[in-house]
């Protein structure tokens, strides 16, 4: 995954945009499925996150077995250094729901 961050964002609160192209995966439900597992994890942290725009470009397809490591990737490379231990205990699937 990529993630781009822009501090040009006038709002009070992040915003994200997604890309995942047909390349990653050709039907469509599977791109879906990417981007809502994206858009939970945004709305579970949001919160958390600094008032930035990023934008997530999925390079390499996930499914519901690897969706953890999708979202333990999403939190490295978005959360700020001192809340990424936080939230690491729940990415647990029995822990992720909250």
């Amino acid at each position: 995954m990529q993630v781009w961050q822009s501090e040009n964002n006038t709002q009070d609160f992040a915003r994200l945009g997604l890309v995942v192209s047909k390349k990653v995966a050709k039907r469509a439900n599977r791109r879906n499925y990417m981007k809502r597992v994206i858009r939970d994890w945004f709305r579970r942290y949001k919160h958390i996150l600094p008032p930035y725009d990023f934008v997530v470009r999925v390079r390499t397809a996930f499914t519901y077995d690897n969706a953890d490591l999708a979202r333990q990737e999403l939190a490295e490379l978005m959360l700020p250094k001192q809340d990424k231990n936080q939230c690491s205990g729940s990415l647990n699937k029995d822990k992720y729901v909250q």
